[in-house]
């Protein structure tokens, strides 16, 4: 997959890695609190739910024939996907994990974009998966649909909100499945249910027929088992010419990220050098930044987020200030995506999904415009960066 347009695959590392250090060490902390909870309630189960607990719609979404010569074959022929619960299927209503909201949104006219795109490609899709409801959470337990069943490690939580996906692949129970990731939605349950995830630049693939959390975070992603499956997928879903590189492509650690774990910085890096090593095509010595000094250096509308600190602080106070914004940003435009309906419906929620919902919709929009600031000067920053280390064309 092309390196640029693929930025965002599980494990490797990029100037976007501050998001997944963050996400991983929040995944950590609830994961103590939710494993006894979890360990108690499959004692009182007498057999696991059907499929896992991943899926909460089965059906079929059938491919068209392959095409005869001399059109292109079909890229995905005979591989099998879901969908999380937030993906609109023709003539099904999508639950967005609840069922105040299935019960109040009628059928979807059409399927979503990226649905449609697989199906094109000869693969077919069995069912939409269980989700956190709203896509909030991180756990991806569901107090409605129960908690899938992690395969990888079934005493402790599949990770959210796209649990049911990750379950699912984990599971063997399709090739691929498909999921939004607004804050980790995809990354965090990938890494719980042990299979490898892709979350691609923001926009890079139509949410068109998603329903949105936040609409300028929300990115659609998948995951796999198997390494070629995840990249053939990408094939099928991304442009062919999303990045212009010259030459070999090049890896970026940003080592200040990866220090956040409790993994040692170099045996992250001999682990994935030694994996570039026996790939097919070249890359040139990996690079190393600072990407929290980054920040803080070419993002200057962030300082008003940012706690008082020393310059050795500086770069994970640049860090945090980051993943505020994000979450803030997060808050308002659920808040305009869904407010009217929270108010009117007053949905049963889980009680932390009901927490991070009453957050957004009390969210107060005073800052709004710095918020929009901050975002626009990191993604000018983020591509400036792009273009010294990937050399790409102007």
């Amino acid at each position: 997959m092309d390196s640029s347009a693929r930025s965002g695959a599980t494990g490797s590392s990029n100037p976007r890695a501050w998001i997944v250090a963050g996400v991983a060490v929040a995944g950590v902390i609830v994961l103590a609190e939710v494993a006894r909870r979890r360990r108690r309630w499959l004692r009182g189960k007498s057999s696991p739910p059907p499929y896992s607990g991943a899926f909460c719609d089965r059906l079929e979404l059938a491919p068209p024939p392959q095409p005869p010569p001399p059109a292109a074959r079909q890229q995905l022929p005979d591989l099998t996907f879901a969908v999380s619960d937030n993906f609109e299927i023709e003539g099904y209503v999508a639950g967005f994990g609840n069922p105040d909201w299935k019960r109040t949104h009628k059928a979807a006219s059409h399927t979503a974009a990226a649905v449609k795109a697989l199906l094109k490609q000869g693969a077919t899709c069995v069912g939409r998966t269980v989700m956190d409801e709203l896509g909030f959470g991180v756990t991806g337990e569901n107090l409605h649909c129960g908690t899938p069943i992690n395969p990888a490690s079934p005493s402790v939580v599949p990770g959210g909100s796209c649990s049911g996906s990750a379950v699912a692949v984990s599971a063997q129970l399709v090739e691929f499945a498909l999921g939004t990731d607004t804050t980790g939605d995809l990354r965090i349950p990938a890494s719980f249910c042990g299979v490898l995830c892709f979350r691609p630049s923001h926009g890079v693939v139509s949410t068109l027929g998603t329903l949105p959390n936040s609409h300028s975070l929300d990115t659609i992603g998948w995951l796999a088992r198997d390494p070629h499956i995840l990249s053939r997928v990408g094939d099928a879903l991304l442009p062919a010419a999303a990045c212009g590189l010259k030459g070999k492509r090049q890896l970026v650690f940003a080592d200040d990220c990866f220090e956040l774990l409790k993994i040692p910085n170099q045996k992250t890096v001999d682990v994935i050098e030694n994996a570039v090593r026996t790939l097919p095509y070249g890359f040139q010595p990996p690079k190393h930044i600072n990407i929290g000094q980054y920040i803080s250096s070419n993002v200057p509308s962030l300082k008003e987020f940012c706690e008082p600190s020393t310059k050795l602080q500086e770069g994970k106070s640049a860090l945090k200030a980051l993943c505020t914004v994000m979450l803030l940003l997060q808050r308002y435009e659920f808040k305009a995506n869904h407010e009217d309906w929270v108010n009117t419906v007053k949905p049963k929620l889980g009680l932390e999904v009901s927490t991070r919902v009453l957050q957004a919709v009390n969210f107060t929009d005073d800052n709004i415009k710095s918020l929009y600031i901050v975002r626009t000067e990191w993604r000018a920053a983020l591509k400036n960066l792009l273009k010294v280390f990937c050399h790409l064309t102007p």
